[in-house]
């Protein structure tokens, strides 16, 4: 398989996770700085300028602090849990 047909690939993988930051960004019951931190996820995630795995890192990281937040919703602890967890098995692939 070639190079650029795995990276393809991977970007997909990330399909999923994207799609769910942009609910908790949207949602009008979660935070503003947690829906801003979750819209900037999304921009890193998207930002095909840096590599796959520092984008998956960045995106990690901002959301292990948001998940850590003392206002986020019990419910959107449980997403962003998730999220974290589709991007590290998105990165072992």
């Amino acid at each position: 398989m070639s190079k650029q047909i795995l990276v393809v690939k991977m970007e997909e993988s990330l399909e999923p996770a994207v799609d769910m930051l942009e609910q908790v960004s949207e949602d009008s019951s979660v935070p503003r700085n947690i829906q801003e931190e979750c819209q900037e996820c999304i921009e890193i995630l998207k930002d095909g300028e840096e590599e796959l795995s520092v984008r998956i890192n960045s995106c990690t990281s901002k959301l292990d602090n948001v998940a850590n937040d003392a206002n986020i919703p019990m419910y959107t602890r449980t997403q962003v849990w998730n999220i974290v967890s589709m991007l590290e098995s998105a990165s072992r692939e």
